[in-house]
């Protein structure tokens, strides 16, 4: 069992005041024990009317201004973040018994961060970029398979595939992180910080 603090805080806490250094860390210890994308997050979005919809997405960059993601701007999740820039991401690490949630507003990346992002990717996901028309309905595969052929014919140099404008980062600026820790008899812990005015964060444990 693990050991705990004189204020009951689970020693896998750290007693960090910097929720985003704790993220840190849990992360490091995700990839040794995760077989499988231990940056894959489940995000949550709502249409301007509150209809909300989930879907799992990679993280792929984060730091004390946010998390970052990539993602088609004209897809259903794009379209919802243009619409209401409120969102929330989860992450599970079952091989760790622990999540974390995170909630707060998102904004676009920079053109040259997302520049720099797309260009590191894999020449079939850039391609891909262009020939899929994100969350739109297909006649058929053939369709998407065509387009496929189409964009590959006219970005043939593979050192030369512009970033299409449609396809950018957001990233969610955190107001809430919670860190949870599975317990037994599901008497879990958690442990939230919240982003005060001032820019400090403030900590709290709940029940669970």
């Amino acid at each position: 069992m693990n050991e705990k603090n004189q204020l009951g805080i689970n020693s896998c806490f750290l007693n960090l005041d910097d929720p985003i250094k704790l993220f840190e860390i849990w992360m490091e210890k995700a990839k040794q024990t995760e077989p499988n994308d231990p940056n894959a997050v489940a995000l949550a979005t709502s249409s301007k009317n509150n209809v909300p919809s989930v879907r799992m997405v990679l993280l792929k960059d984060f730091n004390r201004d946010g998390f970052v993601f990539y993602t088609n701007l004209n897809s259903r999740k794009g379209n919802e973040l243009k619409e209401n820039p409120n969102a929330s991401m989860c992450f599970h690490w079952k091989s760790l018994l622990r999540q974390v949630r995170i909630t707060g507003n998102v904004t676009l990346v920079s053109d040259d961060v997302a520049d720099e992002y797309y260009s590191s990717r894999a020449y079939e996901s850039r391609i891909g970029a262009w020939a899929s028309n994100q969350s739109q309905e297909l006649k058929n595969r053939d369709e998407l398979i065509n387009s496929i052929k189409e964009y590959k014919n006219k970005y043939s140099d593979e050192t030369k595939v512009p970033r299409p404008k449609h396809w950018s980062g957001w990233n969610l600026n955190p107001q809430n992180i919670e860190f949870w820790l599975d317990g037994e008899n599901r008497i879990h812990e958690r442990l939230l910080y919240t982003k005060s005015h001032n820019g400090l964060w403030n900590k709290s444990l709940l029940s669970p």
